[in-house]
């Protein structure tokens, strides 16, 4: 089992179980949409971002999102990293039926997605492995591509996210800080954009 250092935040305690089996890491609760209105928590969050920095690893459904930008506009940038699982349908084994949205959460994840998560996201694990170096990927290469700018250009980003398995609701200017935090220029496009 891999350490991590930073604190990893997650939706909820199944999600939190579901981790534990993972990574040794400390992970802290949202309780979803509680952490709206709850100071206490929103404080230590504030603190362990400080002190340790933090992994968000939410669900990638709409609810999740809500979540997300949440702590992105509460926690410092700098230290704040993102997680994304991808968008998988189905069901996750204690629930009757599959959420609102069809797409697994986090608990629903296979452990090699979500250590995958975590090492794109530049996890830091005790053992030294850390995020790669390279050219940072700009709005101009994402012009370049087609994927902003062009009539067909939310089709190509779709289709850009499904082949990534990055979640479908990502805005460009999200996607592009995905991108940013998972792969350098060079691992994303190859040489062709130079």
């Amino acid at each position: 089992m891999r350490k991590i250092r930073e604190v990893i935040v997650v939706e909820g305690r199944y999600d939190k179980n579901t981790l534990k089996q993972v990574v040794d890491a400390t992970v802290v609760e949202t309780n979803g949409f509680g952490v709206f209105n709850d100071k206490e928590r929103l404080a230590l969050l504030r603190r362990l971002a400080g002190e340790r920095g933090l992994i968000l690893l939410t669900d990638s459904d709409g609810a999740g999102f809500v979540i997300r930008n949440f702590l992105k506009g509460a926690i410092p940038k700098n230290r704040l990293k993102q997680a994304y699982i991808p968008d998988i349908y189905g069901k996750e084994r204690r629930k009757a039926a599959p959420g609102k949205e069809g797409k697994l959460g986090v608990e629903g994840m296979r452990p090699e997605v979500l250590l995958q998560a975590l090492e794109r996201a530049g996890a830091t694990f005790e053992d030294g492995g850390t995020a790669r170096t390279g050219r940072e990927i700009t709005k101009a290469d994402l012009y370049a591509l087609g994927l902003t700018g062009a009539p067909d250009s939310g089709a190509k980003r779709a289709a850009l996210l499904k082949k990534l398995g990055l979640p479908e609701r990502m805005t460009a200017n999200a996607m592009l800080e995905a991108l940013n935090l998972l792969y350098t220029r060079e691992e994303l496009f190859g040489d062709e954009n130079g």
